[in-house]
């Protein structure tokens, strides 16, 4: 009985598993079948938008730039946990009130350390 439930449940799954996979698969072939593979000049240039590349195609970006779209990142993703809170206040209680006053909490003490070590300023 137990191999009963066991197909009953996993065996769905596993079929579609199978045929995502094959669709995968057959996509990538026919993609690589159908598509044009000749290589010119034009083709493996920089740019295929219709302009003439200037210069060289690797410039040095500040480090800040980087520095704030991970502390952006980061902040964007830990608020998208709110939602859900918010949307399942009522059940949580004081307890889930708690937690995500802690959660709040470490996400200040994180724009606080940010913030002091300069991370945040565009210009230095």
């Amino acid at each position: 009985m137990a191999t009963n439930a066991f197909l009953d449940n996993y065996l769905p799954v596993a079929i579609l598993t199978v045929i995502g996979i094959v669709f995968v698969a057959v996509s990538l072939f026919m993609s690589r079948m159908v598509r044009p593979s000749k290589k010119t000049k034009e083709k493996l240039s920089t740019y295929e938008c219709a302009e003439v590349p200037i210069g060289d195609a690797r410039i040095h970006f500040n480090i800040q730039y980087y520095l704030i779209v991970i502390v952006f990142l980061i902040f964007d993703v830990e608020i998208l946990f709110l939602y859900p809170w918010a949307v399942q206040f009522k059940h949580l209680g004081p307890i889930g009130f708690f937690e995500m006053v802690i959660f709040i909490e470490v996400l200040v003490i994180g724009l606080a350390y940010a913030w002091r070590k300069e991370a945040l300023d565009w210009i230095q």
